[in-house]
């Protein structure tokens, strides 16, 4: 396993979103962002046993799973910043990233809108007997909408390779897990569309490497949906840059507690305890990822904006 690869990712999401929050205020992202930052052990995890060649995709919190899948840090920033040269030309900002390049086929911001065609292309690569598998992010949120029955019953009727993510944070903007749901074990929606499934830790970047692992492997050899619930939770507001926990719908003491299960921190101890990991390394890696990500910040804010007279492209006349 390369214990580094997953230390710089989980740094350079962590980062990099800390960056997006700090420079946020400038008023030059005109783009809502919802960050991931605590919840990045989910996406490096996951995406640490993808081929390239597997295609993606995602919700409106997904900064974490882009960078993960190795898209362009570059095209992510100018399109936030509403740039033309941004993955889609600056007309989606922060919720409709995109790499075609990496097959992260799209980010679809509206709650499990991302399900329907993530089946779909699962049901392409079914039909053309590819190799390759699908992976789509969802939020507990999302686990509430109908069309999760929709895709469990179909990917499973099929037998569709595709690999359903749910990141459980808690929370649906402000209304926490035990006010929607009778039971935190979101695998019993999967259970009676004959999905294998399993819940686990979403913050311990090991296990979620190890157990994807099998997942992933389980869909491409089987050509079988399965459900992966990651339990972590989201440090920052649910749409903005800031910190929230004044407006009540959590405690302190809640917050804190997480803030205690980080998964960098988590991790790494464990390159500490194991020798892999020392201070000045650490220091390394950080001056690294922040060299990089401040030389993409300052691409974004020196590239041009869109030509007005492009604003009908890509348009239905």
């Amino acid at each position: 396993m390369n214990f580094e690869k997953i230390y710089i990712d989980l740094q350079t999401i962590r980062i990099l979103e800390e960056e997006i929050a700090k420079r946020y205020s400038d008023q030059q992202m005109r783009c809502p962002v919802h960050l991931s930052i605590g919840q990045e052990a989910c996406a490096v995890g996951v995406n640490y046993n993808l081929k390239k060649s597997d295609i993606m995709f995602s919700s409106h919190r997904s900064h974490a799973h882009y960078i993960a899948k190795n898209c362009s840090m570059d095209k992510m920033l100018c399109e936030i910043y509403g740039k033309k040269n941004g993955c889609v030309g600056g007309r989606g900002g922060s919720m409709h990233i995109q790499d075609i390049e990496q097959n992260f086929y799209a980010s679809i911001p509206l709650v499990a809108s991302a399900l329907g065609p993530s089946v779909g292309v699962a049901l392409n690569l079914k039909r053309k007997k590819s190799k390759n598998i699908v992976v789509v992010y969802i939020g507990d949120g999302a686990m509430e909408e109908g069309i999760v029955h929709e895709a469990f019953n179909f990917s499973s009727l099929y037998g569709l390779p595709i690999l359903f993510v749910c990141e459980n944070n808690l929370y649906s903007v402000y209304t926490h897990l035990s006010r929607r749901q009778t039971s935190d074990d979101m695998t019993r929606f999967a259970t009676p569309h004959k999905i294998k499934s399993l819940k686990i830790d979403g913050n311990d970047v090991l296990k979620v490497v190890n157990v994807s692992d099998k997942a992933i492997k389980y869909v491409r050899t089987k050509s079988r949906p399965f459900f992966l619930q990651l339990d972590t939770y989201r440090w920052r507001e649910h749409c903005g840059p800031n910190y929230d926990n004044h407006i009540g719908y959590r405690s302190i003491k809640e917050f804190k507690l997480w803030q205690k299960k980080c998964p960098i921190i988590k991790f790494e101890n464990y390159l500490f305890n194991k020798k892999l990991l020392n201070e000045n390394k650490k220091q390394k890696i950080q001056d690294a990822i922040l060299k990089k990500i401040n030389k993409s910040f300052k691409l974004a804010i020196n590239s041009s904006l869109p030509d007005p007279k492009s604003a009908n492209k890509f348009l239905y006349n």
